[in-house]
């Protein structure tokens, strides 16, 4: 019997998935994040996490790496061909062979498709968008925050709801239902103390906070409230416009073009007045077919979904 190993590496956490020769997920373990960018270790502390996954999958299904035929693996950060060398060339040190390695948004691509050829746009922490055309070329965009103007992510929708709420209590710009729901979830009695709550974006339990945030956009946006409604329009106008791009810079044969949706605010969470705004937008500014799909399995399925079209 021979087995393929898939994994998913993100910025906090790092999937680790085995396969069998029909595509069936055997084993799967998860560990800390695997985005070398985030670590003072860099490519040598990303490098050690990810062969100790290898290592506890492995236990985990009780076969060793001789039974493994082909690793594909997608990970945060790496975003250049150095990146992709640096991280290769650790791996191979450590004994790992025949694998291959590319950014995690890729997988994304591979995972939700019907075919070879697709875009994926991810929302999730961070926002990117890759595609894989009808001859195999690929390409990557956003990705590099504020630098490439990246949008509709979910620390980027927590501080446009926090910047709505600051606009109508300090400047008296536009009123947003978002106000009340903040100042009634914190108790807050003045906007000095809404001010305060600024610095439970660097808290330990941030993320908890920035949920909240997330919540109360998306409740807003249920109430038609016209400040969240113009800040969806400008979320689904860049989504449109990087689905745009890969459609005019490579080739998608087929009359309709799959875009895999991925990521918490795709999948998760009550967008639907944003997901039909980016479909219209999309549509309107491509002038191509588009079929959209929700991404309903985990982003390491994609691993061997490639494995089984490109180098099984």
């Amino acid at each position: 019997m021979s087995y393929y190993i898939g994994i998913d590496g993100g910025g906090t956490k790092t999937a680790y998935a085995l396969f069998d020769e029909e595509k069936n997920m055997v084993a799967m373990v998860k560990g800390p994040g695997s985005n070398h960018e985030n670590m003072e270790g860099s490519f040598d502390e990303a490098a050690d996490i990810i062969w100790a996954g290898i290592k506890s999958l492995l236990k985990e299904a009780n076969i060793t790496l001789h039974d493994v035929k082909f690793t594909l693996m997608g990970l945060a950060g790496i975003d250049h061909p150095f990146q992709h060398d640096e991280m290769q060339k650790r791996l191979l040190d450590y004994g790992l062979e025949d694998f291959e390695i590319f950014n995690d948004g890729f997988i994304v691509v591979k995972a939700g498709s019907t075919g070879a050829a697709a875009i994926g746009y991810n929302c999730g922490t961070g926002t990117c968008c890759n595609s894989i055309d009808s001859e195999g070329k690929m390409l990557q965009l956003a990705g590099l925050g504020d630098f490439s103007g990246d949008m509709g992510n979910g620390h980027w929708i927590a501080m446009q709801t926090y910047k709505m709420v600051y606009d109508d209590v300090y400047l008296g710009l536009r009123k947003t239902a978002v106000t009340k729901m903040v100042f009634d979830e914190y108790n807050l009695a003045s906007k000095e103390e809404f001010l305060a709550l600024v610095s439970k974006f660097e808290e330990d339990d941030a993320d908890t906070f920035i949920m909240r945030l997330i919540d109360f956009f998306f409740d807003a946006a249920k109430l038609s409230d016209k400040v969240v409604l113009d800040v969806i329009d400008m979320m689904a106008e860049r989504g449109a416009a990087l689905i745009s791009a890969h459609l005019n810079t490579l080739n998608f044969a087929d009359e309709t073009v799959e875009v895999v949706l991925s990521g918490s605010i795709h999948t998760k969470l009550p967008s639907e007045i944003y997901i039909n705004a980016l479909m219209r937008k999309a549509e309107d500014m491509s002038g191509r077919k588009l079929k959209f799909i929700k991404l309903d399995k985990p982003p390491v399925t994609g691993c061997v979904n490639w494995i089984f079209q490109q180098y099984k």
